[in-house]
């Protein structure tokens, strides 16, 4: 059987630094596939979709939902053409209703130990409109390593330097923040992997460079000590959204390869400030993530945070605007309080307001993110903190020997050892 995997692009914020990492989702769903199925991976973000390849089932996977639109437009020209077309992933999940009248069938939930039976559906003509597995996860032990073999590797750099490889160590969140869709999504119990299927993935990985993508490493300290533990070893450098704020989970953090992390900063307290102080201490970077336009936010609380920012010493800021993503408490809450007044969901790309805020128009919240991003990177461009983030690990890995010469910057490794040197100091 050929299966056409497809990731849907989509538009861009204008004027920020774009790259395109290896999508996760859909290499994470191709090892769910049993073996004879031959899958062609592609990813529109960067190469062009063959209308008319060859394949007897085209599978859409959808994370964001600016890639929702873009997903239905392609499912319609391959069913013009006859082709079943079936979808999964996150925004499918957050739009299925809108998303079956594009679709010969859509799958919802996790797919470990289920599509064995989905394709036998289909091959028998018996295939359903809706498999849903929202409320029915699978054991986490059977999550096995992704389909990275399917990624075209020359199409993911970004100006000679490789981007990072993604991967999770945990699925579920113990927490629900206001914005977020994860315990939709994943439900709110925290699910971590066990260590040695950990381990077996992380062999298999031939990136040095990795971006741990679970929502919260933040949430089982012993299991988050452990999982430091296991990857010291090999020696990657790596990304991650919070952990914790605690001494011996930071050295730890540290000697497994941290290379930064993403930390909200929602205050201008002296925590947030000694947290991210703290993270330096450990060598470990800090990119701060600010969400702008929540109800507890005036004007002047907005302009006084962008100004903690610029005191903290963060290496990296990104804001977006708050966003009632579908499933959130936020949309519930503005729906009912009839907030919302842009449902394109191309808009939806956390830097467009798409609702009316407590404390000032939709126009001026607008405004206030611009001031954000223009403000902070005045007197450094994004794309020039980014280089110095990069430099900082790629001298840590020509220090541990573990460096390689992907990095066409860089390839010449005495000449790399200068230039990253010259441009840290």
């Amino acid at each position: 059987m050929k299966l056409l995997l497809i990731y849907p692009k989509w538009t861009k914020l204008p004027g920020q630094t774009t790259f395109n990492l290896p999508p996760h989702g859909p290499v994470v769903f191709a090892a769910t596939l049993p073996e004879y199925v031959h899958i062609n991976f592609v990813d529109e973000n960067v190469e062009a979709i063959d209308f008319y390849e060859e394949c007897d089932l085209v599978a859409i996977s959808m994370m964001l939902s600016t890639q929702v639109k873009r997903g239905w437009e392609i499912a319609d020209k391959f069913r013009e053409q006859g082709k079943t077309v079936m979808f999964g992933g996150i925004s499918t999940m957050l739009h299925a209703e809108e998303t079956m009248k594009h679709a010969d069938s859509i799958f919802l939930g996790e797919s470990e130990g289920r599509m064995e039976g989905v394709l036998e559906d289909f091959r028998q003509g018996k295939l359903k409109k809706v498999y849903n597995y929202m409320l029915q996860h699978p054991p986490i032990e059977s999550v096995g390593p992704a389909r990275r073999d399917l990624y075209k590797r020359d199409l993911y750099n970004h100006k000679g330097v490789q981007m990072v490889d993604l991967f999770h160590a945990s699925r579920g969140c113990r927490f629900s923040c206001y914005p977020c869709a994860v315990s939709y999504l994943g439900g709110r119990q925290f699910r971590p992997r066990p260590m040695d299927r950990i381990v077996e993935e992380l062999a298999t990985i031939e990136n040095n460079r990795l971006f741990v993508v679970d929502n919260s490493l933040a949430q089982n300290k012993e299991w988050e000590k452990q999982l430091f533990k296991e990857m010291i070893p090999f020696k990657k450098k790596w990304i991650s959204h919070t952990i914790e704020d605690d001494p011996e989970i930071l050295d730890l953090a540290a000697q497994a390869g941290a290379w930064y992390v993403y930390q909200a900063v929602y205050d201008t307290s002296d925590y947030i400030k000694e947290r991210v102080k703290r993270y330096h201490d450990y060598g470990i970077g800090v990119e701060g993530t600010i969400l702008l336009g929540l109800d507890n936010q005036t004007e002047d609380d907005i302009k006084r945070l962008i100004d903690f920012l610029l005191e903290i010493d963060l290496d990296l800021a990104e804001f977006t605007v708050m966003t009632p993503f579908p499933h959130t408490k936020g949309y519930d809450d503005y729906l009912r309080q009839g907030r919302i007044f842009d449902t394109d969901w191309n808009h939806y790309n956390a830097g467009q307001v798409v609702f009316h805020p407590k404390h000032m128009t939709a126009d001026r919240l607008q405004e206030l993110y611009q001031y954000a991003w223009d403000t902070f990177y005045k007197d450094e461009t994004q794309e020039a903190k980014m280089f110095r983030l990069f430099c900082n690990v790629a001298l840590r890995e020509m220090e541990e020997g573990t460096y390689r010469p992907r990095d066409r910057k860089l390839s010449n490794m005495s000449f790399g050892k200068e230039v990253v040197r010259n441009i840290k100091e």
